[in-house]
């Protein structure tokens, strides 16, 4: 996450939608480009793979775990800190960091999280 704008031109995310042939695997091509040191031009390429389900199963065991915590001290509604650190469309955002930090109070019961409506679906 950063702390100033890229502007649209400087980066592009592309389609991420289900390709049946690659089943549960995930590929992701990244390039980087830059100056170093006298202006001279620096570029960086890289093709990551990945199985889906196996690299998710630590992320999906913490969350279950905070849920379970969450049950056993009669929390409602969505729990914020937990789903901002470990999913995709938390109900608020925070940076990793405050994410983190702030899921770590709520794991040690420090801090009661104060419920969070959301709407219907």
């Amino acid at each position: 996450q950063l702390d100033y704008d890229m502007g649209p031109d400087n980066i592009h995310v592309g389609p991420s939608d289900y390709v049946p042939w690659l089943t549960d695997r995930k590929f992701c091509y990244i390039r980087m480009e830059g100056r170093t040191f006298g202006d001279v031009p620096l570029n960086l390429e890289l093709k990551m793979e990945v199985w889906d389900s196996p690299n998710s199963a630590g992320v999906v065991i913490d969350a279950i775990r905070c849920c379970k915590l969450a049950l056993d001290r009669g929390v409602n509604g969505a729990i914020v800190a937990p789903s901002a650190y470990f999913m995709k469309s938390p109900p608020i955002q925070y940076s990793d960091a405050e994410a983190r930090l702030r899921t770590e109070t709520f794991i040690t019961g420090e801090k009661q999280e104060e419920p969070v409506a959301l709407p219907a679906p």
